[in-house]
């Protein structure tokens, strides 16, 4: 069930009023940020799979949705928890009832999952949005995985830097088509 290396070590269940809700899609989200420098630019990588495709799992698995933002400057984590907080509320967009983080940030799951106090003063707020926005799912899991798992969402980091270097777009959004 989990890809290897993972470990599931956070999942919540919202409050009765989020399981009333209409049952909609479950995605598993793999997030990623970027800095050149810590602080320096940086950036986010997200991406969405549909978690009834058979290679939902599957780090190379193709993106269903996705999201590459260049942040600006700032540190490695900011850009890491913004991943998370952008790829959260697109899920929630896209109707999701259900999300699966696999994070290569031990730092993120274990404070998620509140075993872990968030002691930098940019990442609480950071961290009070991922919850809100969890708390509008039924269910949630957080898993760290390795580094390479993840090379899909960090390609979507380091690809934003690249791009508004050449004078592209700082965010590039790929919802499903419908």
């Amino acid at each position: 069930m989990w890809p290897e290396g993972a470990k599931p070590v956070a999942a919540a269940r919202t409050s009765a009023s989020a399981d009333a809700r209409a049952a909609g899609p479950s995605f598993v989200v793999r997030t990623d940020g970027a800095a050149r420098g810590n602080p320096g630019p940086a950036s986010l990588g997200a991406v969405l799979v549909d978690a009834s495709r058979a290679d939902a799992r599957d780090p190379l698995a193709p993106a269903d949705a996705s999201i590459s933002e260049f942040l600006g400057v700032q540190t490695n984590n900011v850009a890491e928890y913004t991943g998370v907080v952008r790829a959260l509320a697109l899920a929630r967009d896209l109707g999701a009832a259900e999300v699966h983080l696999l994070l290569d940030s031990k730092l993120i799951v274990e404070q998620l999952a509140g075993r872990w106090r968030v002691k930098d003063a940019k990442l609480i707020p950071l961290n009070a949005e991922a919850r809100r926005h969890l708390s509008s799912f039924r269910r949630w899991t957080a898993a760290h995985v390795p580094r390479a798992q993840n090379t899909s969402a960090d390609a979507l980091a380091n690809e934003a830097i690249d791009r508004v270097a050449a004078g592209g777009p700082p965010v590039v959004v790929v919802r499903p088509h419908r």
